[in-house]
């Protein structure tokens, strides 16, 4: 990508500026962790059983634990590292929990951990063509992130996004003990998970309202999740929990912000335990409000 400035109609390049080291691309996203990706960081430079992570993180919205990496070297191994960090974590929950309680001064429990969310996060100004592939599977618990900084103070983050047609990485893990036990305990969701069980109609419902979410002026991207499935920017904007028969949706607004004139939000923002974000809950049954309800997610955006 090349970026311009646009100035009296005459467009002059803005030329990319190297990160100098390792260490600024790390400081850069420690000062913007939930801004960037909606995480809180919970140690720098956190060393465990003679491993040293860049950065533990935490997800507050799935409570799962994330560990992120910061790369200059294109020729390394991200699968490999990957699975690695992986299984230090599982191995060893008791510590990333007590460095928790140490760093956020808070009581977390190890059973409040969703241990089936961990991932690793790898960051870096560009990855390799093979990097890109080896993490190219719909159930792997790695990301890409690349950042570039430019010469005005522009700093670009994009994350990798895996094709549509991603397969999954379990048949390639049978042999190999580490990557099995991992692949076994650590689940990345799909949409598919959430049509387990379900009839065509829901099915279909789901469909409806998901063409219309992704319609919207937005780059919105869809994240499934354990209980729901997220539809998010830099955070989620609206959440979908695929029912029996009907869809709970959830609009990712504070009470009292969102204009509903007909009233169709159920207020829950009392309401302790619900799977999806905000305060606002829609029970969904069928298309009759379909684009009422897009004017509100438009609220969200």
């Amino acid at each position: 990508m090349i970026l311009y400035t646009n100035t009296t109609g005459q467009l002059k390049e803005v030329k990319e500026k190297p990160f100098k080291l390792e260490r600024d691309i790390q400081k850069l996203f420690e000062a913007n962790l939930p801004a960037i990706m909606g995480l809180e960081v919970v140690k720098s430079e956190l060393t465990i059983k003679n491993r040293r992570i860049d950065t533990l993180a935490f997800d507050p919205q799935s409570k799962a634990f994330i560990i992120i990496e910061y790369k200059r070297d294109k020729n390394i191994s991200v699968v490999d590292q990957g699975f690695t960090y992986l299984s230090l974590m599982l191995e060893n929950k008791g510590e990333f929990v007590a460095e928790y309680n140490e760093s956020r001064k808070l009581q977390l429990r190890r059973d409040e951990v969703d241990w089936s969310q961990t991932r690793v996060s790898f960051v870096s100004t560009s990855f390799t063509d093979n990097q890109r592939q080896a993490t190219n599977f719909k159930d792997i618990a790695i990301e890409l992130w690349e950042v570039k900084q430019y010469e005005n103070d522009t700093i670009i983050i994009n994350p990798v996004k895996k094709s549509n047609s991603a397969e999954s990485i379990k048949p390639l893990t049978q042999n190999e003990a580490v990557l099995k036990t991992v692949t076994e305990e650590i689940k990345v969701y799909t949409e598919d998970d959430h049509f387990q069980g379900k009839n065509d109609d829901v099915k279909e419902l789901y469909e409806t309202f998901r063409n219309a979410i992704l319609s919207l002026p937005a780059d919105i991207e869809v994240v499934p999740k354990k209980t729901y499935i997220a539809f998010k920017m830099k955070r989620n904007i609206v959440d979908i929990e695929v029912q029996a028969n009907t869809l709970k949706l959830w609009i990712n607004m504070k009470k009292g912000t969102l204009n509903d004139s007909m009233n169709l939000m159920r207020d829950v923002s009392m309401l302790k335990g619900h799977n999806g974000n905000g305060d606002y809950e829609l029970i969904v049954k069928d298309t009759t409000y379909l684009e009422y309800i897009m004017s509100l997610v438009k609220q969200a955006l």
